[in-house]
């Protein structure tokens, strides 16, 4: 047998002779994939790397039985050509045995290498295990995680079920399936999502996202993220893919931060507690509830344990589309009440229900409604000041909007928060203007009755600040049957100015029972006592001493120390201001002179003495102030002198007079 014949063969060959197994031959591809292995040489010493194999026993047995084995696919790891370290390769092997001539005989090996297939084929059974593992790892992740995974058509329809949002929202799958999912989607965000849905659907974006609220199984509603990507084959979408994770927590972290920095730049600059509460109600409404009101409660401040209690609302605001709440001005609440007890401990109280069923026991017992239109949920939230409840906020839900729940109590409870400094100085003032009142109103006494004399007082505080001041009157009969009328104001608006005010007016009282003197020698012995005991005080004053001038006639000595000038309106209806006795404010000259003058008072006629806060207004001259009050006080001239006085104070005093006032009018009986 001629072995060229195998030179030109594609595949590896080679002819061994004898139980040694010398190289007989090998071919060109042969030498091409193993090297140049020397003929004559043992496989043994040829293959030294194989030595461990057991492949040189198969030459042993072909040769010895005649019998043709095969290998597939057998690794092989030598030392190949052009490498410089083992490398694995993969061949088929044909081992038979062939006859070299007489009696002797060989082996023929046929060597076609596979590692190309081998490995190709190891790709792919490796691609495929990873595939199957993210298949297995991704319907464990569906079933197990907390995102809901989702499939739907080219179309939008829901087209495959999804165990995440059956547990989440409790639809079954006939209920989610096709344009089911949208029932479960809240009512208010339905339209803009279905919207946003088709459009993505028509434009088909490399990705869809958007965030709203879902009914969740227990019949809340949470925000959602949702996120969307399309399937494509080519061009063509074959189905969306997308994912649905609860962001209720962190939507509730930017709602907070959100809200707080707009109730920070709403309130900044600003100090008066009733205009904070304010600006805060405008931050809740409509961002946090729908409605939102807050009391005052002055009475807790030295209120017996159960007594009754009364809460002053200062703020009441609904959202634009609801009813406004009552303008009542107080409630009265019911002692072991719900709104009571949540003043009295302290603790916040929070209860929902369906639109417009408020439990009997949130009945505030007033004479008005109380709640909202449909009010679905309320929270009171009692604000504590040094250990008193000073105020409390009180907001509602309505209708089909969530009811508010703990992170909005927890985040209205800081937004109102922000009110301690200025609520712990109104506090401070109220304290302040309770004792400052019942002082001052103790030292402002009932005018005497007096033949032929109508006399009325009115002395009204403040609205703002500590609401006292240093502002009084006083009418008393002296032994001699002159009556006096004085008024006047000690600078300042305060505890001290009271307390001023009231010492002022008892040495004036004491100097006019003294001597039967002229106002001006009072005056002047006035100012040099204040100027020695409160050399830092100064004041205004007129002092009045009415006598009678003959049969049936009166007449007015009077002296104005730097006080607006009486004013004395005529039978007829007219009026004009006295200013012959004007001299400077007491306090303000060291050898202070008074000047003093007369005037008659005739029958009907009424004489008016005022402080300046009926006249003085900001931003405006006094004289428009003293015009405006000659002219009501002649068109109310006519009537009853309470009446007068009522008309006057009402018609002068702008809402929330920053100010106090006192007045005391006198008439003289018509002539019969």
């Amino acid at each position: 047998m001629g072995l060229d014949v195998f030179d030109a063969a594609p595949v590896a060959v080679l002819v061994s002779r004898g139980p040694e197994h010398r190289i007989a031959y090998r071919n060109d591809v042969y030498r091409e994939t193993f090297g140049d292995r020397p003929l004559g040489q043992p496989l043994r010493d040829a293959f030294p790397d194989l030595a461990q194999t057991g492949y040189f026993s198969i030459f042993d047995r072909v040769l010895a039985t005649g019998h043709t084995e095969r290998l597939s696919t057998a690794p092989v790891d030598v030392t190949y050509p052009g490498s410089v370290a083992d490398v694995t390769r993969y061949f088929n092997f044909s081992v038979s045995r062939t006859a070299l001539g007489a009696d002797d005989h060989g082996v023929l090996a046929v060597v076609v290498e596979v590692t190309e297939q081998v490995e190709a084929a190891e790709q792919i059974r490796v691609l495929a295990e990873q595939r199957r593992r993210a298949l297995l790892r991704y319907r464990s992740l569906v079933n197990a995680g907390t995102q809901v995974v989702w499939v739907a058509g080219p179309t939008g329809a829901m087209t495959e079920t999804s165990p995440g949002w059956e547990r989440t929202t409790g639809q079954t799958w006939d209920e989610f399936r096709g344009d089911g999912w949208l029932d479960a989607v809240h009512p208010d965000d339905r339209e803009e999502v279905s919207r946003n849905w088709n459009r993505a659907l028509t434009e088909v974006p490399a990705d869809f996202t958007s965030t709203y609220r879902l009914r969740v199984a227990d019949g809340g509603y949470r925000h959602f993220a949702i996120y969307a990507a399309p399937v494509r084959d080519g061009d063509t979408v074959v189905e969306w893919v997308g994912t649905c994770a609860d962001t209720e927590q962190e939507w509730q972290v930017r709602r907070r931060e959100d809200v707080l920095a707009r109730a920070a730049e709403a309130t900044a600059g600003t100090a008066r507690l009733e205009e904070m509460l304010d600006a805060l109600s405008h931050v809740i409404v409509p961002e946090v509830a729908d409605a939102c009101s807050v009391y005052f409660l002055p009475q807790t401040l030295d209120r017996p344990a159960g007594a009754a209690l009364t809460a002053e609302r200062v703020v009441a605001l609904t959202r634009p589309g609801l009813p406004g709440l009552p303008r009542h001005r107080e409630e009265h609440l019911r002692p072991g009440g719900p709104l009571a007890r949540a003043i009295e401990q302290g603790r916040p109280l929070h209860t929902a229900f369906p639109p417009g069923e408020a439990p009997p026991a949130l009945d505030p017992a007033s004479s008005g409604p109380w709640l909202p239109e449909g009010c679905n949920s309320v929270v009171l939230l009692p604000v504590a000041v040094d250990g008193t409840t000073a105020a409390l906020l009180v907001a509602y839900t309505c209708g089909d909007r969530q009811p508010l729940g703990r992170p909005e109590t927890e985040l209205l409870r800081e937004l109102i928060g922000r009110t301690q400094t200025p609520l712990r100085n109104a506090l401070e003032l109220r304290r302040t203007r309770q004792v400052a009142l019942a002082l001052q109103r103790s030292l402002l006494p009932a005018p005497p009755e007096v033949p032929g004399l109508d006399i009325a007082v009115r002395y009204r505080p403040s609205t703002i600040g500590a609401e006292v001041g240093g502002d009084w009157y006083d009418c008393f009969v002296l032994r001699d049957g002159a009556t006096v009328l004085t008024i006047g104001d000690v600078a300042g608006h305060d505890l001290p100015a009271a307390v001023t005010m009231s010492q002022t007016r008892n040495m004036l009282r004491g100097l006019a029972l003294d001597r039967e003197e002229p106002t001006s020698v009072i005056m002047r012995r006035l100012d040099l006592s204040v100027q020695t005991l409160y050399p830092e005080c100064t004041a205004t004053c007129v002092l009045a001493r009415l006598e009678r001038s003959g049969p049936g006639g009166l007449e007015l000595q009077y002296s104005v120390a730097g006080h607006p000038p009486p004013l004395l309106i005529g039978p007829d209806g007219t009026a004009h201001f006295l200013t012959a006795a004007r001299s400077p404010l007491i306090g303000a000259v060291p050898d202070p002179r008074y000047t003093s003058a007369r005037e008659p008072l005739p029958p009907g006629s009424t004489l008016l003495v005022y402080t300046d806060g009926l006249v003085e207004r900001r931003h405006e001259d006094l004289d428009t102030g003293l015009e405006r009050l000659r002219g009501r006080s002649a068109e109310a001239a006519r009537r009853p002198l309470d009446v007068f006085c009522d008309d006057l104070l009402n018609g002068m005093l702008p809402s929330g007079g920053d100010d106090d006032v006192a007045m005391l009018a006198l008439r003289v009986a018509p002539q019969e």
